[in-house]
């Protein structure tokens, strides 16, 4: 599914409280699951051991990490929606609730549902919230569900008019 393509800040506000998007599907290969395991040190069998989860885990397959599917957030948010101008940056301020609902079986295929929920002036920046569902294709309850919070920062000029950076991708 194509992204949301807006103008400018002052048209999302036309969003708040709407469904933005829904991604394509992504698939969590086990590839992915290891190298994330590894760079977060955190190699739970239940994660990277297939005979063990098998015979022990009540999913009977490896399942990825719940801070590896919360970390895709930022990849999907670039199907997402896209703001074509006024925008010069984009930090990702944190979340307010997070909950892991459901696992995410090896070689499964997730995608994000966004929904804005609230855009407000914070200083020199729009602060945006979004309800973000992760979704496992063939099941009923979401993976992830989580209140993500960005800030957007104005296009900074130089004197001569022009922009100081390039336009950033996405919502990360």
């Amino acid at each position: 599914m194509p992204p949301l393509v807006i103008e400018n800040l002052d048209a999302l506000k036309d969003f708040v409280g709407r469904e933005l998007a829904t991604t394509g599907w992504f698939e969590v290969t086990q590839e992915r699951i290891s190298q994330f395991a590894e760079a977060t040190e955190d190699r739970q069998w239940i994660h990277l051991d297939a005979d063990r989860a098998q015979s022990e885990s009540p999913y009977g397959v490896t399942i990825a990490h719940g801070f590896l599917t919360l970390s895709l957030i930022s990849h999907f948010s670039k199907q997402a929606l896209q703001i074509q101008n006024g925008v010069g940056m984009i930090i990702n301020y944190g979340l307010n609730r997070v909950r892991f609902a459901a696992p995410v079986p090896a070689g499964s295929k997730i995608r994000a549902r966004f929904t804005l929920q609230s855009l407000k002036e914070i200083g020199n920046a729009t602060e945006a919230v979004f309800a973000v569902a992760v979704e496992v294709q063939s099941h009923s309850k979401p993976a992830c569900v989580a209140e993500w919070v960005i800030r957007l920062y104005p296009q900074q000029k130089m004197e001569d008019g022009r922009p100081a950076c390039s336009k950033p991708e996405g919502l990360s």
